[in-house]
């Protein structure tokens, strides 16, 4: 490029700079989003890895099971204490035990019973509050926990026994468990170590803790250490050991990374929009200075790079400025989240490394450069004799052939169509995936006729106008639906971003309201009974059999050789099972001599006996028993290992009773059994719903980002509207219209362009949505029904129509303060 054109392309970017503020602010806050989500998925990544190392305490060699195995062999810890300059060992004892509330029942979740090292140097445990426990009888247990049993430290409370009986033991303090991958997703109860076999079942010991003698060499300690206690161990230095409980967290990042990632690639979309519209109207607008620089000489190809630099300048300045408020909103995050979220040694940092702020920087530059690549080639197209014309704007060619762009658009739309009945309808197990990407393809297709569908569509809406506004209000539509080019530019970057999120809503929803018909189809009971012995006392059936609400159904298990593989084969009574559940059928037409199995062949051996095997209910096994792979009739059963013990059982609410009042009863008949855990689909229920709230509640956050940066495409497109108009304006404020009305009607038009994108994206998010659910409930319950009880999804998609509403009123705040500082006679002399 010769210096007179460079020359000219600074000036005429200066020149134009104002109407591209706007547009840069919508480059500017994407950039910043990528720079805050890069932060987030960091610091979440933190939080994760200082949890684990917290886990592994302060201990410099650590001795864990090799391999597969999940306990360290008999007498490790006092082959470790040989070990030459070891100075003092600490065996890990994890069990289970259960926490008594008052009722006398004991809390939903088993607790984790984890041993408290005599040598405070090896405690890797955190207290909270209060003394660690020292002597028999005393506990401590994590801070949820005591709440929910009402105690404190210096009261009692009761727990379980190994033996099977209770205890009243004295809390003498709070565990800290808020930086513990270990002890943080349940129940914990701290106990001398001394004193852990006593009151937990399936006691095993997971780690070894060794202090060395100082100066000693701590890897030639762990080397000494694995030799003596054999193969079956493997041993580490402190840091090896942070090292090795580490392993997930790369994996971990590289998913919350693309989650992330993934709403950020729907903003800076939005962002390319809002970049490519404000060109295209720029350039529209000097059609005729364009046309005047054809005139002087310069070619098609230079007009290009004119166009092509000024986007770059605008990148790069958009881009710093993206930056820098990400690094601002980053710190402003880390001070917020280290300060309030109450991590306890947990710091983490939302601000990514140099290479991100580079890697946010580039991007967003080519984002704008990308963007303008269409306007440029346009603009390039202008013919010379289009200075002749006597306005300044004109309408830009369209570049390239329009029966190929034709085609195009009616392909995605065909084959989006397709991939949605087929994901939706067909039942296939990657109904969800093709429901996602028929989504997108048949979008991209709405979006290339958009300047047929959404002009009509102001209309519309502006019927709703015109009785309480009047005029204004007719004026604004007249002008939306006369620009229809124009209005679909605008609305499509809001209806990207409504789309989106109506749809994820909308899926969310009902995958939420949902939830209870899908457990209650796939589960064959409400409850099931959980206990660490090997059988269910004949008591506790008896008494729940007692009890009118409910149907007992006694599951017996017995450990056999099926093909020469020890297996747990399992056996039921269907009739008191759920009959929607699956396998369930099957069972209650199986006959003896037959078996159902995940196995596909034809027959199996167990026992020496031939079974042959039923297909199409293979999920019934684990769903009767975690542990069970074949299930078999009661009189199978009897004939491979008679005397089979019940090893749980299941239990439905009988006729009308509800949910309620079938927990009453089991809670009551189970009062004698307090080491007997409940199973509650109820409380899984519970527990899924309050996870999708949490997603919802994400999903619509981020995706504010995309709405925001839509509202700065309606602005700017205001903004050059008012350039446009400006002999307009002059014309209407002299006949008459006030300056509060020229206002309102600017107020009216930036509204409707941000409630049209916002009402079509609606329509195309539940449709969407529905579909997605459909595609994941999969017959269970009509997803219109799922949406129906799922419980404030209409709510959320009402608030997100307000949020675009008022988003269109602050979009055109600028606009209308210039409009009414205008000067009549000035804005009559425009051009």
């Amino acid at each position: 490029m010769s210096p007179s054109l460079l020359t000219f392309t600074l000036k005429d970017f200066r020149a134009q700079l104002r109407r591209l503020v706007l547009t840069g602010s919508a480059v500017a806050v994407g950039v910043a989003f990528l720079v805050l989500s890069v932060g987030g998925a960091g610091a979440l990544v933190q939080s994760y890895e200082q949890s684990a190392a917290a886990d592994v305490g302060d201990a410099a060699v650590q001795v864990v099971p090799g391999g597969t195995e999940g306990a360290l062999p008999a007498g490790a810890a006092a082959a470790a204490a040989r070990v030459p300059e070891v100075t003092s060992v600490a065996e890990r004892l994890a069990g289970h035990a259960n926490v008594i509330a008052p009722s006398g029942r004991p809390l939903d979740d088993r607790a984790l019973v984890t041993s408290i090292a005599a040598d405070p140097a090896l405690r890797w445990q955190r207290l909270d509050s209060g003394r660690w426990p020292e002597g028999p009888g005393e506990v401590v247990l994590d801070r949820e926990s005591a709440e929910r049993v009402g105690a404190e430290p210096g009261g009692t409370v009761r727990v379980t026994r190994a033996d099977g009986g209770t205890a009243d033991v004295r809390l003498t303090g709070i565990l800290d468990t808020s930086a513990s991958q270990t002890l943080g997703s349940q129940p914990a109860i701290g106990v001398p170590h001394a004193q852990a076999r006593a009151y937990a079942t399936g006691v095993r010991a997971t780690h070894l803790d060794l202090s060395v003698a100082p100066g000693a060499d701590a890897l030639a300690v762990a080397r000494a250490a694995k030799r003596s206690l054999g193969g079956g161990v493997s041993a580490y230095t402190h840091a090896g050991a942070v090292d090795n409980a580490l392993q997930g967290a790369g994996t971990m990042y590289a998913i919350v990374l693309t989650a992330a990632l993934s709403f950020v690639l729907i903003a800076m979309a939005v962002a390319r929009m809002v970049v490519t519209h404000t060109f295209s109207v720029v350039l529209a607008q000097r059609a005729r200075q364009l046309a005047l620089l054809r005139c002087v000489g310069t070619d098609s190809d230079q007009l290009r790079r004119i166009i092509r630099r000024q986007g770059l300048m605008l990148g790069a300045l958009a881009s710093a400025a993206g930056l820098a408020a990400g690094a601002a909103a980053c710190a402003l995050g880390t001070a917020v989240i280290n300060g309030f979220a109450g991590l306890g040694p947990i710091e983490v940092s939302l601000l990514p490394g140099p290479w991100t702020f580079g890697l946010a920087g580039a991007f967003g530059v080519l984002l704008t450069l990308w963007a303008v690549r269409r306007p440029a080639r346009a603009a390039a197209a202008v013919p010379p004799v289009a200075a002749l014309a006597a306005s300044g704007s004109a309408k830009l060619p369209e570049p390239g052939s329009r029966a190929v762009r034709e085609a195009v658009s009616v392909l995605m739309l065909v084959t989006g169509a397709g991939l949605l009945a087929l994901g939706a309808f067909g039942g296939s197990a990657l109904s969800l995936l093709a429901v996602t990407i028929g989504a997108i393809v048949s979008f991209f297709g709405v979006l290339r006729y958009a300047q047929h569908l959404l002009p009509p569509l102001v209309g519309l809406l502006g019927l709703a106008l015109r009785r309480p506004f009047g005029t204004v209000g007719r004026l604004s539509v007249q002008q939306l639906r006369a620009n229809a080019r124009r209005t679909a530019a605008a609305s499509s970057a809001m209806l990207v971003g409504v789309t989106v999120a109506v749809s994820a809503v909308t899926a969310i929803g009902a995958a939420r309201g949902g939830l209870d018909s899908m457990l209650a189809d796939r589960m064959p009971a409400v409850f099931a009974l959980d206990t660490d012995a090997a059988r269910v006392p004949a008591d506790a059936i008896a008494a729940l059999r007692a009890e009118r609400g409910l149907t007992v159904t006694p599951v017996r298990t017995a450990t056999l050789t099926v093909d020469g593989r020890k297996t747990v084969v399992a056996a039921a009574d269907p009739a008191g099972l759920n009959p929607d559940a699956e396998g369930v059928g099957a069972a209650l037409t199986l006959k003896d001599g037959e078996a159902i199995t995940l196995s596909r062949r034809p027959a199996l051996t167990a026992s020496g006996t031939r079974l042959t095997t039923v297909s199409g209910a293979a999920a019934l096994p684990g769903s009767l028993h975690p542990d069970a792979t074949v299930y078999v009739t009661g009189a199978t059963l009897d004939r491979l290992a008679p005397g089979a013990a019940v090893s749980t059982v299941l239990l439905n609410p009988a006729g009308d009773t509800g949910h309620d009042a079938a927990r009453a009863a089991v809670d009551r008949a189970l009062t004698p059994h307090p080491e007997i855990q409940i199973a509650d689909t109820g409380s899984d229920a519970d527990l899924i719903r309050s996870l999708l709230d949490r997603m919802m509640l994400v999903v619509t956050v981020l995706l504010g980002f995309s709405i925001a940066i839509a509202a700065l495409g309606v602005a700017a497109t205001l903004m050059l509207t008012v350039e446009e108009r400006t002999r307009e304006f002059g014309m209407l404020r002299a006949i008459g219209l006030a300056g509060e009305q020229l206002r309102r009607m600017l107020t009216l038009e930036s509204v409707l362009l941000a409630l049209t994108g916002a009402v079509a994206g609606t329509l195309l998010g539940l449709l969407y949505g529905t579909l997605a659910a459909r595609s994941v409930l999969a017959g269970h319950v009509s997803p219109l029904e799922a949406l129906a009880s799922s419980g404030g999804t209409a709510l959320t998609i009402l608030g997100i129509l307000a949020a675009t509403v008022l988003t269109g009123v602050a979009a055109s705040v600028l606009p209308a303060r210039r409009v009414r500082r205008m000067v009549v006679v000035d804005a009559l002399q425009a051009a």
